[in-house]
């Protein structure tokens, strides 16, 4: 094998044969194990309870889209979608390509019925290549039909070649393959759900929430990963009222505060709108350029394609030049001053703590007005665990009617790691009842009294092979039981079970009868 290629498979000496290869998560992924997965359970049912009390619905969304729809919407020269996004040709049919002229009436055929199904990319280059192919394989029959009547020359023959190798590069140029990409964000699917179930039909606005793993290829570090997880909730359609806005952050308040997320900071700004935006970046971009050589190499390309994006930079060297530019809410037109002033009112009417951050912006155009943060403590440079904003222009952007659009994405990662590093909330660790029994009719006894115990609510582990009492109760322990039900032969023949309290020792025995009356007054 050669220098730098894959390890060769590892011999077991003692059998002669190749020892299988251990496998571990890819890099950027990692599984999430009990009882770690007894705090996502919490985090996410809590968003199902609050999100539903005002007015929002579940939407569950493909787990990958056509790459168009992220390049359209993130923007096709964004990080994301030029070096992070996770994405790979789909082969929905299998159309054999022609290897002779018998074969292309059977290409075009297949062909045409996938593009009338939508099973291969139905783009203007396959419409065009089909077109032309059909055309020209009507003039190749043509000749054919004068080569079988044995009109043949030189010119005649150099042509019918020049048709056949154009046939079947034509052939080859058909895209059957559909290029899908991992979502990496589901604004935007959301946004295409919206438009192709015509949801604009439907009373407005239409609230919807989903929750689920997103794909980028980024650096791993804390709190970041390559598969992370997602809480989103989008508002489509309706007015675009500043109560609008508020009503949003103020769910996502309650929603924190329900998970018990302490000294969380919620930041906001206005981003303008396709009025005022525009000459703000403009101003932007000629005060970046009189300072180009003290900016890293990032942000010196981002003058030109996205000067809005410098304000993310963490560069230490950079910040004293950040702090020194022009403020984007010093030039608001005026509507776009009066709505962020009505924002802020609507959130001191529900009593929402917020600070104003200047640099908070969103570089999409079809951003606009509100945007936010929530900064949680505990994550270090990469503190933010949900961000937000309007974007009115996003669904029309997606060939969808204009259509008002606020929404959020919550960093679930990165919740998570802020609940753990703060100690909250407290999730049970264990199970309820570990059933610790000896003898076959003891067996029979701690079936009936696993189903009763589980048909009740109470999770209950019961072995299913027979223990030495000491060594079952030491296994209950282990598992963070909170209690032994102890079932042996007198156990079985008197009635009186024995529940062993495993925090502090103490027993007491009851009826198998008062058993369910017991467990809940303790």
């Amino acid at each position: 094998m050669s220098e730098g290629s894959a390890k060769a498979p590892q011999k077991d000496p003692g059998k002669g044969t190749a020892k299988p290869r251990k496998f571990q998560a890819i890099k950027g992924t990692r599984d999430i194990l009990p009882p770690d997965t007894a705090l996502w359970n919490r985090v996410e049912q809590t968003a199902h309870e609050v999100f539903a009390t005002y007015g929002f619905g579940e939407i569950r969304l493909p787990i990958f889209e056509e790459t168009d729809l992220f390049a359209r919407s993130i923007g096709f020269d964004t990080d994301v979608v030029s070096k992070e996004m996770y994405t790979f040709i789909d082969r929905p049919v299998e159309i054999p390509k022609p290897h002779n002229l018998n074969d292309l009436p059977r290409f075009l055929l297949e062909v045409e019925h996938a593009l009338k199904n939508n099973e291969i990319p139905n783009t203007t280059r396959n419409r065009k290549t089909v077109e032309v192919l059909e055309r020209t394989f009507s003039e190749l029959e043509t000749l054919s039909a004068q080569v079988k009547a044995g009109n043949i020359n030189e010119a005649f023959d150099r042509q019918y070649r020049e048709l056949l190798f154009q046939c079947s590069y034509l052939a080859a140029y058909v895209e059957l393959g559909i290029e899908v990409t991992l979502r990496p964000e589901a604004t935007a699917s959301v946004c295409r759900a919206y438009i192709e179930h015509g949801m604009y039909t439907l009373p407005q606005p239409v609230k919807l929430y989903c929750l689920g793993p997103m794909f980028r290829r980024e650096r791993p570090q804390k709190g970041r990963y390559r598969q992370f997880y997602q809480i989103d909730a989008e508002v489509l359609g309706g007015p675009d009222a500043p109560a609008v806005d508020a009503e949003l952050i103020e769910m996502l308040m309650v929603y924190f505060r329900k998970l018990g997320l302490e000294g969380a900071r919620l930041d906001i700004n206005s981003i303008g709108c396709q009025n005022c935006r525009p000459k703000y970046v403009e101003l932007l971009r000629e005060a970046l350029r009189k300072v180009k050589d003290k900016l890293g190499l990032d942000s010196q390309r981002r003058i030109e394609t996205n000067p809005l994006r410098v304000f993310d930079s963490k560069l230490q060297t950079e910040q004293g030049v950040i702090a020194k530019l022009p403020h984007i809410t010093d030039h608001l037109c005026a509507d776009c001053a009066q709505n962020y002033a009505d924002v802020k009112r609507e959130l001191a009417l529900r009593n929402i703590a917020f600070q104003q951050n200047w640099r908070l912006v969103r570089g999409l155009d079809y951003y606009m007005r509100t945007t936010f943060e929530i900064i949680a403590p505990g994550l270090g440079a990469q503190n933010a665990v949900c961000g937000g904003g309007r974007y009115d222009g996003l669904v029309e952007l997606l060939g969808g009617p204009p259509t008002k659009g606020i929404g959020f994405a919550i960093g679930e990662d990165r919740l998570i790691l802020s609940l753990q590093e703060s100690g909250k909330p407290k999730v049970e660790r264990g199970i309820d009842v570990f059933i610790a029994w000896m003898g076959e009719p003891a067996y029979q006894t701690a079936v009936r009294a696993a189903r009763t115990l589980r048909d009740a609510g109470f999770s209950v582990e019961l072995p299913g092979t027979p223990q030495k009492f000491s060594k079952a109760l030491g296994q209950a322990d282990k598992l963070g039981a909170r209690y032994a039900l102890i079932l042996g032969e007198d156990e079985v023949a008197s009635g009186q079970w024995t529940l062993k309290t495993l925090a502090d020792g103490s027993q007491a025995k009851c009826t198998e009868s008062a058993l369910l009356e017991y467990l809940r007054k303790l």
